[in-house]
């Protein structure tokens, strides 16, 4: 009678592997930058980076495992200062990573993986602009005990902030992934079937 397991556990290495990409993900949230022309709390950083790869290697679940594990280590690695801003951040990773892994799970190609960055580019600068408005921004407001935004306060930090910050952010992210993705398919295509 053959008791042998199989070397190494695929549950356990995709666990594992995941579990890595999260805690380099929270590590790669504290390397970031201010853009010149957007308010300075608006910084960019390619922490959605290893959630996108470990979607595409295992699938949407996977990526979106990274952006939980991701924001929760940075809330405890932060004092858990800002709430708000962790869910704002494992939205907006969602809105981006969602669409590229299903996409890619679905059709296994380098088009899906296009048309996905861009899909999750869109809807990450159009969900957080609508997410920022009408949820994020007030309770932002509460938290930090200030007054009510105006509308127009909302909307001005909406149009001049929020948008044109997500946009660029997917556009920087997913051009570095799609760059990454095409060097590196073959053996994520590999990882895939372990």
């Amino acid at each position: 009678m053959n008791t042998k397991r199989p070397f190494p556990d695929t549950y356990l290495l995709q666990f594992l592997t995941i579990a890595l990409m999260g805690t380099i993900s929270a590590v790669l949230m504290f390397i970031n930058v201010p853009l010149p022309f957007l308010p300075p709390y608006l910084r960019l950083d390619i922490s959605d980076l290893p959630a996108l790869i470990a979607g595409i290697m295992f699938n949407p679940f996977a990526g979106v495992a990274v952006l939980v594990i991701k924001n929760l280590l940075h809330l405890l690695l932060t004092a858990i200062y800002d709430p708000i801003g962790a869910a704002a951040n494992l939205l907006a990773g969602l809105l981006l990573v969602f669409p590229v892994s299903f996409l890619f799970y679905k059709y296994k190609s380098k088009k899906s993986v296009l048309i996905g960055v861009i899909l999750g580019t869109v809807l990450m600068t159009t969900g957080m602009s609508v997410l920022n408005y009408y949820v994020i921004l007030p309770a932002y407001s509460m938290f930090m005990g200030w007054e009510e935004m105006t509308d127009s306060v909302k909307q001005s930090t909406v149009l001049a902030g929020i948008m044109p910050f997500n946009l660029i952010k997917g556009i920087f992210a997913g051009t570095i992934f799609y760059l990454i993705f095409l060097r590196l398919r073959k053996w994520i295509e590999k990882k895939r079937t372990i």
